[in-house]
């Protein structure tokens, strides 16, 4: 999943949710230099990535993409729910997604200075164009593909990817539905367990 269901999944703003904004930014032993909630939500994070990658929707979705992008289909995949999650806000939160992006964007500022150096490049690029609350809309999403684009290593053709979600949109749409419910199960999951044994 993307930033905005991992933010999501988190629950209330906490440190919990900074770690699973920071998660992709720590390596190795450099999560030892954060609290113990921050390292909670890092692992809630890889948690996350671990269920979804091995999800069958999700996997159908993957698959219907990866002979025109190859190893970027899961990271445009991503991309796509989050915009199935944006745009379905209601059926998930009771906080509208305007007032939610606006306490994430607030909660995560406070905590800033404890970010990696890409995750303060994110931020600052989530901020400025309000990624969060742009998934809402096919142009948000285009623009969020063009970026993701003009970052990667090879020649993704990331940028085009907005025409394969409008051409199958029922049917990515459909396996999000299917999925997300899963992925909320596994996270409550992880947090009522792993999470809570970790703090005793």
């Amino acid at each position: 999943m993307n930033f905005l269901a991992h933010l999501f999944l988190s629950g209330k703003p906490s440190e919990l949710m900074v770690g699973n904004f920071i998660a992709d930014s720590v390596k190795g032993s450099a999560m030892d230099n954060f609290s113990e909630v921050i390292q909670q939500g890092i692992k809630l994070h890889r948690a996350i990535d671990t269920f979804t990658d091995n999800h069958h929707e999700m996997l159908k979705s993957k698959e219907r993409l990866r002979p025109r992008y190859k190893k970027y289909a899961p990271v445009i995949t991503d991309v796509f729910y989050d915009h199935f999650l944006a745009v379905n806000w209601q059926d998930y939160s009771v906080v509208s997604l305007r007032n939610y992006t606006n306490q994430v964007y607030q909660y995560l500022e406070k905590h800033y200075t404890v970010f990696p150096d890409r995750s303060k490049q994110f931020y600052d690029y989530m901020i400025k164009y309000d990624i969060l609350f742009a998934y809402t809309k096919l142009e948000g999403i285009e623009k969020v593909m063009q970026g993701m684009s003009r970052r990667a290593s090879f020649i993704s053709g990331m940028e085009t990817a907005t025409e394969e979600l409008q051409k199958d949109y029922t049917d990515y749409k459909t396996e999000f539905q299917l999925f997300f419910p899963d992925l909320q199960k596994h996270a409550s999951h992880f947090l009522a367990t792993d999470y809570t044994d970790e703090r005793r």
